[in-house]
Parts: structure tokens; sequence; C-alpha cells
């Protein structure tokens, strides 16, 4: 019979160290984390051969006093927290006291320290589990930790490592990662002697942003909106990506919570629900986005690499994010040209803005722009020389709308003389497919049939959101057998789903009745579609399925309802519709994420045409 017996620290340690340490680049989280925990402004990490042969931090923290060196690498000692209370408002990076010990378990280990106002440094080392006595050492104030030969006692482990540039390439990755967290701390990264990275510490929102142009690419700061929101003790902060600047893959997905990196459902739903009808299908967006909230609000104690979190109010959480990034998309119009400033309090705020761009609206009345002065080329442009405004009954005819009197158009803002609007003036059209246009900038490109498109989509998702929606009795009720949670969910609610015109009641522990559908799905999968919108509602306390499927179908009328390729438009017309995507939300791109229209300056024209060299 087996005996219980409690086993030795050696091997709990090692034990620990197979769910903390990964791979190096575990390593090098964990000592990077207690270096920012020990306040440092510089962090200097050093890698030979991916990390199998050396990992080396330097910082210039507060350093750790001599006689707590060997508690540093004990097994579950840590000055981070102290009662359970320290536990529920953890603000710090590690705190589980894990960290050290794990590592030295399964490595040489050195670990050389000074305090701030101490006269000299003390070192400690450790190998493979066994702690040598304490001895004076040359460094600065801060702390050094070198792990050397990973693994070596563990050739399980051993050989399950990568190639030396995959291990680095992932050690590259999680400073990035870092860098992007902690703007005010300088970080440099060197591998084999060579010097790799070298993030100077940011100063300002300015600064910020520029590192986060070294890691998501220099295009990323004028292909994204910045984002800064604060509601129900939450703020949000950072960059989102464009939709036209999608990926195809999630290489570019930075979320932080409390200065934490951390991957998490809620977060994910968010984001792809907030893209979902911007971003074309397979495609991912980029963002950096810090997430700060009461710490008692987030448990960080869920994963044992600190990779996961939970959220008390998840659906709090979740609509937040959600709101908070569909509202920062939906502003996004064509022809806005994108300015970051930074104001008096040091925050970074993106404003919209184009030249000379006036657009108004009337009450059952669609935009009308005034049409401003236009130097020579205007008698070629068909237009007046002074303003004037641009025949409904032509504007009308674009959108399939009656013509209305050109009285009832309310005075709209004159632009100053040699001023355009964002998306300029229409000079041509090409192929019957494409509106060419002159703005300020140089020329404009636009996608007829994907503009008018996202224009007649977004009027149909309005028209819907201002009135009741009808619903569609089923002949014969539906019995559907659903789980106990999706069935209390169903029950829970009701009211908000009859608001979609989706009926259903509980008909018992796992049961529900499907009663009537919006009218506007009538033929669709029932059973599925109620099946998916209860599984929605069970785990994340709200379903925008029904809302899905709606725009789904409207984005289908949307397409067959907008011009067509191939149809001759005329300059009246052509301009009605640049000056409808610059008031549309969401205009820089159609219902299925395509962009719908391109800017090419005048200094990319004389590159093209090699004028100046």
């Amino acid at each position: 019979m087996p005996v219980i017996r409690p086993l030795p620290p050696e091997l709990i340690n090692q034990i620990a160290a197979g769910e903390v340490i990964e791979r190096p680049s575990s390593v090098v989280k964990e000592l990077v984390e207690n270096s920012l925990d020990a306040g440092a402004s510089r962090i200097e990490v050093d890698i030979e051969q991916g990390g199998a042969r050396l990992i080396r931090v330097r910082d210039d923290g507060g350093g750790i006093a001599p006689d707590e060196l060997p508690l540093a690498v004990a097994s579950h000692a840590t000055s981070k927290i102290g009662s359970f209370d320290d536990l529920e408002h953890v603000a710090s990076m590690g705190f589980r006291g894990e960290a050290l010990a794990s590592v030295s378990s399964v490595a040489r280990f050195a670990l050389t320290s000074r305090l701030r106002e101490a006269d000299a440094a003390f070192r400690i080392e450790v190998d493979g589990g066994r702690l040598q006595a304490a001895r004076p050492a040359q460094h600065p104030a801060g702390t050094s930790v070198e792990v050397r030969d990973l693994f070596y006692n563990v050739p399980a482990r051993k050989k399950f490592m990568r190639a030396e540039r995959t291990e680095f390439a992932h050690i590259d990755d999680l400073l990035k990662s870092l860098a992007l967290a902690r703007g005010g701390v300088e970080f440099r990264l060197s591998h084999n002697g060579k010097p790799v990275r070298i993030w100077k510490a940011a100063r300002d929102a300015q600064a910020q942003l520029a590192r986060v142009a070294e890691v998501l690419g220099d295009d990323f700061p004028a292909q994204s909106l910045r984002v800064d929101h604060a509601a129900a003790g939450m703020r949000l902060s950072g960059w989102v990506g464009l939709p036209t600047a999608s990926r195809s893959q999630a290489d570019q997905q930075y979320f932080y919570v409390n200065g934490r990196l951390v991957r998490d459902r809620v977060v994910a739903h968010a984001v792809r629900q907030a893209y979902a009808d911007v971003l074309f299908h397979g495609r991912h967006p980029a963002f950096v986005l810090y997430l700060e909230l009461d710490p008692v609000g987030v448990d960080v104690n869920v994963h044992p690499a600190k990779h996961e979190v939970r959220f008390r109010e998840q659906r709090l959480v979740h609509d937040f994010l959600y709101r908070t990034l569909h509202e920062a998309l939906a502003q996004t119009r064509a022809g806005q040209v994108e300015s970051h400033a930074q104001d008096d309090d040091g925050r970074l705020h993106m404003s919209t803005a184009g030249a000379g761009a006036m657009h108004a609206h009337a009450p059952g009345l669609p935009s009308i722009a005034r049409t401003a002065v236009w130097p020579a080329r205007a008698e070629q442009n068909r237009l007046a020389l002074g303003v004037r405004d641009e025949p409904l009954a032509d504007y009308a005819a674009l959108l399939g709308e009656s013509p209305r009197s050109a009285s009832a158009a309310v005075a709209m803002p004159v632009a100053e003389e040699g001023e355009a609007p964002p998306l300029g003036y229409a000079i041509a059209q090409l192929k019957s497919i494409y509106v060419l246009a002159e703005n300020a900038q140089g020329l404009v490109l636009v996608d007829m049939h994907a503009a008018h498109e996202r224009i007649t989509y977004e009027k149909l998702k309005a028209g819907r959101t201002s009135s009741n929606l009808r619903s569609q009795l089923l002949l014969v009720p539906l019995n559907l057998a659903v789980s106990a949670k999706e069935a209390a969910a169903a029950e829970e609610h009701g009211d908000a789903l009859a608001e979609w015109g989706l009926e259903l009641s509980r008909s018992g522990p796992s049961g529900v009745v499907v009663r009537r559908i919006p009218a506007l799905l009538e033929g669709a999968d029932v059973t599925q579609l109620t099946r998916d919108v209860l599984a929605e509602l069970a785990q994340h306390g709200s379903s925008r399925r029904l809302q899905e499927l709606e725009n789904e179908l409207l984005s289908t009328m949307a397409c067959h309802g907008s011009v067509r390729a191939g149809r001759r438009l005329s300059l009246p017309e052509m301009n009605a519709l640049l000056r409808e995507m610059e008031a549309t939300e969401r205009s820089g791109q159609c219902n299925h994420g395509r962009p719908t229209w391109t800017q090419l300056s005048l200094s990319e024209l004389d590159r093209l045409f090699m004028r100046g060299r």
C-alpha cells in the first residue's frame, strides 16, 4: 500500500517550476517583474544562447537587505503581501513568492543586491536548490540576478526547449509587452553580447506613442485611434487600430489590466464585438489598451504564471469595454485627418479634422454640402464659381429618395476661399466603379458601391433603432431543451429579449418555449438562433446575436439597395456621395470591412512620376 509522506523542499520547488517556468522567457518575465516591483527605472536583460546558457537581469531598484537574501529564494516568502486583505488588493506584478525559489531549483542561480543607502552589496548563490552563505560583493545600488544552465538538472524539461533563435524571439516579444506596460522605465536587451533593443524612458505622452510605434511599427500611430474614457469606476486608455489596418493574425494585441498583460475571454469577446461591424472576415485588429480599475474588482490569483485574471463584475467590464471601443470606431468617418495632440494633463487625445470639413443635417433631409470657391478647375468640374446648393433632385436620385424643394435645405456654413471638404470635389468617374476627387492633400479615390453601401446600411440601422421592432408570431410554439443555466438566463433576460422581438419563456428547470421572433429574421433557424442567444447570455450576461443577425440582413439589404458598379454618376451625384460619406459613421469601411476610399498625396504622386529628382 502506498505510503503518504511529505515531499522534500527541492522537489516541491521543481514541481512549482513546472507550473511557472515553461521556457527561458518565463524566467525573464519573473525577474523583470520583480525589478519593476522594486521601483526600477532602468532594467538591463542580457541573454546568451537564447537563455539556455545565461539570463542576467540588472536593475537600479531599491535592493534587498543582506539578511533577507536567503528569504528571497525561499518558497512562499514575499514582501508584497502579508494578509488576506493584501491578497484582495494586489497592485504588484508578483505576490506568490514562488518565482525565485522555482528558478533556483532548476538552474545555477546567483543574486547580488545592494540597498540604496548601504555601503556594500552582498551575493548569494544557489546550485540546484542548495543555498550558499551570503558574501560581500561589488555592485551599484539595485539588484542583479544570474540564471545559468537552465534545466541542467531536469533533462526531461531541457528536451522541450526550442532552437536558440526561437527562444530568444519569445524573450524579445516578452520585453516588448513589458516595455509597453511601463513607459517610464528604460529597458535594454542584448543577446550573445550584442545590443538588440534599447527603449529609453518615455517621459511624456508623445514619447510613449513613439515607443508604441517601435513595437507595433512606424505606421501604427497614423492608422490608430486614441482612446481615453472613464466610467463606472474604470478607465480605458490606449490605441486601437483602424479596421482598414487589420492583420491576418492576432499578433499585435496588447491588453493590460492595472499594468499586467493578460489574456481574458471577456476582454476578447468585447473587442471582437466592437469590431464586428467594420472588420473584414478573418482579420484581426491591432491595439494597445490599458484598463484601470480598483484591484478589489479583479482577481489576479487565477493562474500560476499570472497570464489570466477574473473580473468580479464580468458583465459590467464587458459592456464598458464594448461601448467604449464601439463608440470610438463609430466616430471614424471618411476624410478624417488624424492628429495626436497633448493636452494640459499630459494625456493624448485623437482629434479628427478635415480641411474645411463642413456638413450638417436637417430633420428628414440628407446632408447637403455647400460648394466653396474652386480655382481654375471650377468650370471643368461643372461647378459654378461662387457658392450654391447641390441639386437635391440629383442627390435624391442617387439615394432613391423623393426630390425635395431646395428651399427646404437648411443654410450650410460656407468654406473660405481655397478650402475644400475632407474628400474634396469630384472630378471624374473611372470605369463606372471609382469616383476620383481632388482635395487639399491630393487625389481621393472612392469605391462608390462600397461607400454607398455603408451609407445605406447606417441609415437602415438608424431607422431600426428609432422604431419598435416588429415580431413574428410562430404558428406553433417551439419547445427547446437547454441547460439549467441557459433556462435561468432566458427567465432573467426575458424583457430585454422581448425588446428585440424574441419572446421566450421558461418551461421548466431545463426548458424554454419560443413564441415570437423578430420579423426581420423570418425564415431563420429558430432553434439555432435561440441556442446561440442563450449560450451567450449564460456565459457573458449579455448577447448580441440577435443584433448581429439583423445587421447581417440589413447589410444584405444595403448591398442590394446601393448604387452598383457600372452606373454612370453625374458630378453632382458624386459630390453628394462624398458629402454623405463625410457625415456617416464608420464610412471608412463598407459593411464587410473593406476600405471605401484611399488618399494619394501630392508627394506620393510626385514619387510615381519621379518629379523633383
